[in-house]
Parts: C-alpha cells; sequence; structure tokens
C-alpha cells in the first residue's frame, strides 16, 4: 500500500517547527489519516562483542524537523531484574526522514544477561525549531531483539 502525504505551504512550516501532524491519504481508500510527529527508536540486536554487548539502534526521524544532536540516558537491568547501569547513548545528528542505524558497545555489559533497557530520558535534543522535549515526548519504542525495551 502507497501512502501519499499532502502538505499546503502553511502546513510545512508548521512541520518543520514540529507542532503539525503529518496528513496521509490512503490510495485504497481515500481516507486521511492523521500521523502524529515522532521519533522511532527500535532496539535492533543485542550481541556479544570483544568489549562487552554490543546494542544496535534504528532510528527514524518523522518529527519534521532535523536534529542537530538527539542523546539519551538509558538504564539496563540484569536478569534479576536490577538496574546494572545508567549510561548515555548519543545518536548524533538526525536529518528529518532519515532511517539511521547505529552501533553501541558497552564494556564489560554481558548481553545475556540484559532483561530489559529503560529510556529514562532525553539528555540532549536539539535542532532548529525543535522544542527540547520532543525527543522524549514525542519518543516511539519498539524491539526486535527480544529484550524489553521501551520508557
Amino acid at each position: 500500500m502507497k501512502t501519499r502525504v499532502l502538505l499546503l505551504p502553511s502546513a510545512l512550516v508548521a512541520m518543520q517547527i514540529g507542532t503539525l501532524p503529518l496528513a496521509a491519504q490512503s490510495s485504497d481508500t481515500g481516507a486521511v489519516v492523521e500521523k502524529a510527529p515522532e521519533l522511532l527508536l527500535e532496539l535492533n540486536a543485542l550481541q556479544p562483542s570483544d568489549k562487552g554487548c554490543r546494542m544496535t539502534f534504528v532510528v527514524t526521524n518523522d518529527l519534521g524537523a532535523e536534529l542537530d544532536q538527539a542523546a539519551f540516558e538509558i538504564a539496563l537491568f540484569n536478569d534479576l531484574g536490577l538496574v546494572d547501569r545508567l549510561t548515555v547513548l548519543d545518536f548524533k545528528d538526525l536529518p528529518v526522514g532519515k532511517t539511521k542505524v547505529t552501533r553501541f558497545d558497552l564494556a564489560g555489559a554481558d548481553c545475556a544477561k540484559v532483561s530489559r533497557v529503560l529510556i529514562n530520558t532525553a539528555t540532549e535534543c536539539k535542532g532548529a525549531g525543535v522544542e527540547p522535549r520532543a525527543c522524549i515526548r514525542q519518543l516511539r519504542t519498539q524491539s526486535r531483539s527480544g529484550t524489553q525495551f521501551g520508557t
């Protein structure tokens, strides 16, 4: 199913500052579907590495504005459900409408013992016209790794 996005000039300006939901029209039904601006963060994989545990994320910036920097404080829970560590992951720049794959090696972490990854807060959320809390307020998470992931 293909989706077309119809935007008026005033909607383009509003989208650039992240204040207007996207309107999409389905070519099958002709119905207009509202798609709110979001930052999608997917925990794609956890893999052992020589340094510890390699975490692979797939992130898509659909906020309607480019992010010059996005960073999140995460908490790793061990197999007993206890917080093992807090760390900040810096995703750097995230162009609008672009999907980006980023890997982080967490020294000394054992992937087999990571039961949950929690996004504690956004420590950085910077971009022209981007509200500083947009990265956490409009964050949507998902996991393909089999490890629980979210806010």
